[in-house]
């Protein structure tokens, strides 16, 4: 154990000793682009981008890695919740990252750079000043300013106009919700949260630099980018070859089963509650107290978060955020406040306008909202009617 340790620590110090000072790079150099395929985990959905820096006369095999975070980051969920989150440019041997995918059983694939020595060098000087300490720091965005993202904006930014990206590859210009349900099952609880939480301004079209912020999209832009007129990519290879992890979804466990039972069920003691002259008041407290919950949170992701991707949300006109209120008023007597009437029939009002913002593709809502919306309507229609016994 004392000579692993040992080792580890040389390891160490050999690395901070090669880039104490930024090294020029030989003939031997390279720099490429990983591309690292999408895992099983929510936060590996999307696959991962790196870059690879290498010179064989010199000894060095790094990987510029800015996907790092720590989950013991101080306030790390709040953070996240806020649209605060901090991500880090971490530096380190190409073996060790490579490690993980093969714990992982995923592939990775190499894009080497078609680029002079002197362009090589300009990339290791921008990395190291990135990885200083004061630098590596940034603040993340999953749509606009993630690991995958990132690799678009440092040739932009280190290459300017000599470098272009090429779009015509593209079957069309997607919209950045169309691309997330690329990689996600649309019947699956972490899809039906994200849909949930984005508000309208991801359903505009991407741009074609846009669209890089997905992994699988950036790989397949590089082969479609050039520098100087010439292609950036001069040669890829494969150096993990393992199959795409696919998703296995189990449909009893899925939000539109569970939406479809409500539905079925909300039905059933609507009718029984018609054929006794009756209400539920526990199932009505329970719809507009958890609809209002929820309307509430993605109110406030909408006005008190930096996210780029929530505000603008119309998810909160049918899980209206007073509902949590009157939630209490439907609860605490049988007979129903004579206000309640023309409050249900805003709310179905407001149910009509998502579907009309729907339909005309202000914001796209997830698909398996529909047995949620219909629950929704049968009950209110259902409190109306009984408010009039």
């Amino acid at each position: 154990m004392k000579r692993k340790l040992h080792l580890l620590f040389f390891c160490f110090a050999i690395g901070n000793f090669l880039f104490s000072q930024t090294p020029q790079f030989t003939e031997n150099s390279k720099v490429s682009l990983l591309t690292c395929a999408a895992g099983d985990e929510l936060y590996y959905a999307f696959g991962h981008s790196a870059f690879r820096v290498q010179d064989s006369s010199l000894g060095i095999d790094v990987v510029y890695n800015y996907g790092t975070f720590d989950f013991n980051q101080p306030n790390f969920y709040l953070n996240f919740t806020k649209g605060r989150m901090i991500y880090s440019l971490s530096r380190r041997s190409f073996e060790a990252f490579l490690y993980e995918y093969e714990l992982e059983k995923r592939w990775v694939k190499e894009q080497i750079l078609d680029l002079s020595i002197q362009q090589r060098n300009q990339l290791l000087a921008f990395f190291e000043e990135n990885y200083l300490p004061e630098n590596r720091d940034y603040l993340y965005d999953p749509l606009l300013n993630n690991c995958s993202s990132i690799t678009g904006d440092i040739l932009k930014e280190q290459f300017g106009e000599a470098i272009v990206f090429d779009g015509s590859y593209l079957e069309k210009q997607y919209t950045f919700r169309q691309l997330v349900r690329q990689f996600m099952d649309v019947n699956t609880w972490s899809m039906f949260g994200i849909d949930l939480a984005f508000g309208s301004p991801v359903d505009r079209k991407a741009t074609v630099q846009e669209h890089m912020f997905l992994p699988y999209y950036a790989m397949e832009q590089l082969r479609h980018t050039t520098l100087n007129g010439k292609p950036l990519v001069k040669r890829e290879r494969t150096i993990l070859d393992y199959s795409e992890h696919t998703q296995k979804s189990f449909f009893p466990l899925s939000p539109l089963f569970w939406f479809l039972m409500l539905l079925a069920f909300t039905a059933v003691i609507t009718y029984f509650d018609y054929k006794h002259k009756t209400r539920s008041r526990w199932l009505d407290f329970s719809l507009l107290f958890i609809t209002g919950l929820t309307g509430t949170f993605l109110f406030l992701l909408w006005v008190a978060a930096d996210h780029t991707s929530t505000p603008y949300n119309f998810n909160i006109l049918w899980a209206f955020p007073p509902n949590a209120i009157v939630a209490f008023a439907l609860v605490l007597q049988d007979k129903v406040p004579q206000w309640t009437p023309n409050y249900l029939w805003g709310a179905l009002g407001l149910i009509v306008i998502t579907l009309l913002l729907w339909i005309i593709k202000i914001q796209i809502f997830s698909p398996v909202l529909i047995p949620l919306l219909l629950t929704m309507a049968i009950r209110y229609l259902y409190i109306i009617r009984y408010s009039k016994l």
